[in-house]
């Protein structure tokens, strides 16, 4: 509509008004139309562009988390691995996307000299012998891990496995380890490091002879804390607990004698001055190297129990712990069952979070025992509980 406050209609348009009009009508189509072909190609070169400018910074995608960094900062391979590719077919309908993108740790960036140490390698040539580094970034929350395309160090002289089932109770031949990342050189000295002093994780868990055979097995003085496993799977008809997942296994035993009752368990572990992992895998069980931070890698509503012994407990952060509670809920099926293996924490603690905490998960109590923790100067508790996802109206 022409505005009357510019237009009187009684008074004619003269030529040189109607040339003026048009001079400005197309000014304005021109500049609009350079402004937008000039935002669009600049949008459109860097997604489509595979080819990377180290000397240019850009906004790099990772993870859906746009970052402001300088490429040069950052390893060639690293900013390889992170960009977007294209599909080679174009869109997919199931991507909804028509590019992929490899998942890093929200933190690999935050760490750019470990990160530069860590990809740097020869490509198609030998991996750094570099575990505790890879360690130490997955424990800052450089997790996953970006992939690298070389190969890992492994042992020279590597043997073949001890046979199954006979491997669950065989200590493992020390080629199968790469030793460089842990003061032990050998499988004999890890078993030894229960007779010395110091903080080691699980001191006792490479004595296979020793106490390690005996857990989650009855005693002749049952100690109320401890649950055997036989009573546990007898809270649910039989052949109902069939999979599952042990978080923080440390050498593998609970799945061990899972396995012997017909339940197959995933075990996460960390190296920390051990080959934890190796261990559980030359026993014959599937591990997994996984912080307590990582979003637990099960789909929803699957796992029949989730076990957790003295990892799960009061040195997580709460709010993060939380996250970690309704994840393990969110992995159980309905009707699947949480063995919380003596969860410590302060006195003081317990009422103001830990309790309200578990209350506000959903879980349904099946057993619940608590007990002080006599062996710190303050005061503190043990909670050992076996918790049930409802089986019906689960949410």
């Amino acid at each position: 509509m022409v505005n009357q406050k510019y237009f009187k209609p009684n008074k004619a348009i003269t030529l040189p008004s109607h040339a003026f009009l048009l001079f400005i009508i197309l000014s304005t189509n021109l500049i609009t139309l350079f402004l937008t072909n000039t935002f669009y190609s600049s949008c459109s070169s860097s997604s489509e562009s595979v080819t990377v400018e180290p000397e240019v910074t850009s906004r790099i995608q990772i993870q859906n988390l746009s970052l402001d960094v300088p490429e040069d900062d950052l390893p060639s391979e690293f900013v390889t691995y992170a960009y977007g590719q294209k599909l080679p077919f174009g869109y997919n309908w199931r991507f909804d996307t028509d590019t992929m993108y490899s998942p890093i740790g929200q933190a690999c960036t935050w760490y750019k000299k470990d990160l530069k140490k860590y990809m740097s390698y020869d490509v198609n040539g030998s991996c750094p012998n570099d575990e505790a580094l890879a360690q130490k970034l997955l424990l800052k929350g450089c997790e996953p891990l970006p992939r690298r395309r070389c190969h890992p160090a492994a042992a020279p002289d590597y043997e073949e496995p001890v046979p199954y089932p006979d491997c669950q109770w065989a200590t493992p031949p020390d080629s199968s380890v790469v030793w460089k990342a842990y003061h032990c050189k050998n499988y004999t000295c890890l078993i030894n490091r229960r007779l010395q002093k110091g903080s080691d994780d699980c001191k006792d868990c490479f004595w296979l002879n020793g106490l390690e055979r005996n857990r989650w097995l009855p005693r002749r003085k049952p100690i109320e804390l401890e649950f055997t496993q036989d009573e546990v799977l007898a809270l649910k008809p039989k052949g109902t607990i069939r999979i599952g997942l042990d978080i923080g296994g440390g050498s593998g035993t609970f799945a061990v004698r899972m396995s012997e009752r017909n339940v197959t368990i995933v075990t996460t572990s960390m190296n920390f001055n051990a080959p934890f992992n190796n261990f559980i895998a030359s026993r014959g069980m599937i591990s997994m190297f996984l912080t307590v931070s990582q979003r637990l890698p099960f789909f929803d509503n699957t796992l029949d129990i989730v076990h957790s012994m003295h990892v799960l407990s009061n040195w997580i952060p709460p709010v993060l712990l939380q996250f970690m509670l309704f994840d393990i809920y969110r992995v159980l099926r309905p009707g699947g069952l949480f063995w919380l293996d003596r969860f410590f924490c302060r006195l003081e603690q317990w009422d103001e979070t830990y309790k309200p905490m578990l209350k506000n998960i959903g879980f349904e109590k099946v057993k619940w025992v608590q007990g002080k923790k006599l062996d710190q100067k303050v005061e503190e508790m043990y909670l050992s509980a076996v918790l049930a996802k409802p089986l019906k109206n689960s949410w």
